[in-house]
């Protein structure tokens, strides 16, 4: 039997275009005499589509476009996910279609509903109750929907018990760092274990602060590997299951560096595209943070697409400027310059009278970061380019940020980065393009905002190595403050690190959305109530 993985890039509400997408890949495999074409989770709709599942219009379009799909499978089956309503004005499901000839053969409705992290599944669907089972090429083929497939006691289960041949799991799974070996390793044992191929399909693309990675791959019954899907690409992989002939080599998965760098990419490329944003500005700080967006933002959109701008202030040294320009220069971006001194010094003298015997503090600094993003918003009105903020995972933690200030913009391209990965993905790009293309001396020089004279992150900070320990264990682990002083931190650090977390929270709920490379990422998977009296 010849299978067709289908790990394609669909559109949140883009329903005709998505189904549009599914009819030119039904045709080609047709040509390419495949047997069954598999597609993702949700793929009429686009994953995940939160409450526009609860617009009638919505679910009835997307019934519609289904259906019409199921006309173009004359000479082919295939699969794919939409969202079912069996009765009028009834209860919704987390569907999949099965046709075959030009007719529908079966529907199952996803029995395991995933609620928690970043999935709400149970706000929106009812669970299905029924084994999806059918025959192709005489082989006794189950289905699967994502959540199905992780639970050891789940639907997968009882389509071993059933003796399956084949087990298909299409699915909307969400990427964070190293999460291909969770999905390796549980799709091998359910192959070993039924002694059945396992067909896994992946969506992939950016979806606000989600990416999905692809690396769909099929299973044999051993366990082993014998097709995979290209990581953060779309590609159609067409298998014969039985066949004995010398497959096509399996890539090696990316490096830590390589995958992490690549979902940036794509999510910011797809967030931009997709919400019909055709260039971006960035401030350009000359420091690590602002030179790693640049990046992304070039491989993701092109440089003549980019537009970045330096701000100088009185504490802006000349060393941070050069740094700035040689940014600018080795990924031949556009380079502005709009000095923030005289700003900065009117708004002063206009609040002298109020702020009178008071010396000058934070507030200044934040003045800075504010006239700053108040210009790079006044370009982005002016020209409808995006702006990408440049805040780390370390800083919003902390609250080490400003709000309306540098935190101001529509996509937070690293918010989900912590620093001292920060400094692994510039040198990863360096040794890509083989050669410093973001400077060594970005590289070496201490972290600095230069809101004062001499300023160092570390003023306020912990080591960034031992922050970004703490915050692992506390928001991506869940450890208490107990665990991580067991861990051997220093207790006054981790009491230091876990307040500002907690008393940073109203921050991070204005700031803009950001690419999920954690298990934990700020948003969806962190629900802190910002109004809250528990101590740790």
């Amino acid at each position: 039997m010849r299978i067709a993985i289908a790990q394609i890039n669909c559109m949140v509400g883009d329903i005709s275009g998505n189904a549009e997408k599914l009819r030119a890949a039904i045709q080609d495999a047709k040509k390419n005499g495949d047997d069954l074409i598999v597609f993702p989770e949700l793929v009429i709709t686009g994953y995940p589509p939160e409450d526009l599942l609860l617009k009638s219009r919505f679910i009835e379009e997307n019934i519609r476009a289904s259906a019409s799909l199921i006309t173009e499978t004359k000479g082919i089956a295939a699969i794919w996910g939409f969202v079912d309503r069996p009765h009028k004005n009834g209860p919704i499901h987390n569907a999949a279609c099965i046709a075959k000839e030009g007719k529908k053969i079966g529907v199952y409705h996803k029995q395991c509903l995933p609620n928690y992290g970043v999935f709400d599944e149970l706000r929106y669907f009812t669970p299905g109750s029924r084994l999806c089972m059918f025959t192709l090429h005489g082989k006794k083929v189950g289905l699967t929907i994502c959540e199905d497939l992780w639970l050891v006691d789940g639907p997968a289960r009882e389509l071993i018990r059933k003796k399956t041949d084949v087990i298909v799991s299409i699915n909307a799974s969400p990427y964070h760092a190293g999460k291909w070996k969770d999905r390796e390793l549980l799709i091998r044992r359910w192959a070993k274990k039924g002694k059945t191929h396992v067909v896994y399909v992946n969506m992939v693309g950016g979806q606000d602060e989600l990416v999905f990675d692809g690396h769909s791959i099929i299973v044999d019954r051993s366990g082993k590997i014998i097709a995979a899907g290209a990581q953060f690409q779309e590609e159609i992989l067409s298998v014969d299951l039985e066949s004995k002939e010398k497959r096509k080599p399996i890539a090696k998965p990316f490096s830590l560096e390589k995958e992490v760098y690549s979902a940036l990419v794509v999510g910011t490329r797809d967030y931009l595209q997709k919400n019909r944003f055709p260039k971006a500005v960035i401030g350009l700080s000359g420091g690590i943070d602002s030179a790693l967006v640049a990046s992304v933002a070039v491989d993701a959109i092109g440089a003549e697409n980019v537009t970045t701008v330096t701000m100088p202030s009185p504490f802006t040294s000349e060393q941070t400027m050069k740094d700035a320009k040689q940014v600018a220069e080795n990924f031949r971006v556009r380079l502005l310059t709009v000095p923030i001194t005289s700003a900065f010094e009117i708004i002063k003298n206009e609040l002298a009278s109020e702020f009178s015997g008071r010396p000058e503090d934070i507030t200044e600094e934040n003045l800075q970061a504010r006239i700053r993003g108040m210009i790079l918003m006044a370009l982005s009105n002016k020209f409808g380019w995006l702006v990408l903020t440049t805040g780390n995972k370390s800083e919003m933690s902390t609250g080490y940020a400003t709000l309306y200030g540098d935190m101001a913009g529509g996509f937070s391209v690293i918010k989900d980065v912590p620093k001292t990965l920060v400094y692994k993905l510039a040198r990863y790009r360096n040794s890509r393009e083989g050669k410093n293309i973001i400077p060594e001396s970005i590289l070496t020089k201490a972290p600095t905002a230069e809101l004062r004279p001499n300023q160092k992150d570390q003023d306020s900070l912990p080591p960034y190595d031992i922050l970004d320990a703490i915050l692992e264990g506390y928001v991506e682990e869940n450890l208490s403050l107990d665990q991580l002083i067991k861990k051997g931190y220093a207790p006054d650090t981790v009491r230091k690190v876990i307040n500002l977390i907690d008393k940073s929270e109203y921050k991070r709920r204005q700031a803009p959305p950001g690419v999920k490379i954690t298990p934990r990422a700020f948003g969806k998977d962190w629900r802190l109530p910002i109004t809250n009296r528990f101590n740790i």
